[in-house]
């Protein structure tokens, strides 16, 4: 179940840097859907990449920065 617990690590916005880096040069990513797949864009030169949860699991090294949570109330 170690997918569960990954899934709670990360979320909407946040800047995550991946095993493997882009070929841009950059490594870190934003995630921009979170669902099934999981949607990242390179914020070096802004490559939009999608990939089912399982594959972003396996392949996300660590979560750099948490998004500001937006209060909506």
């Amino acid at each position: 179940m170690e997918d569960e617990q990954m899934q709670a690590e990360y979320g909407l916005h946040d800047t995550v840097e991946m095993k493997k880096q882009h070929p841009c040069g950059t490594n870190r990513w934003e995630i921009i859907r979170v669902g099934m797949d999981i949607k990242i864009k390179c914020t070096g030169c802004g490559h939009l990449i999608m990939m089912p949860r399982r594959e972003f699991n396996r392949k996300l090294k660590k979560v750099l920065e948490k998004a500001e949570p937006k209060d909506n109330e």
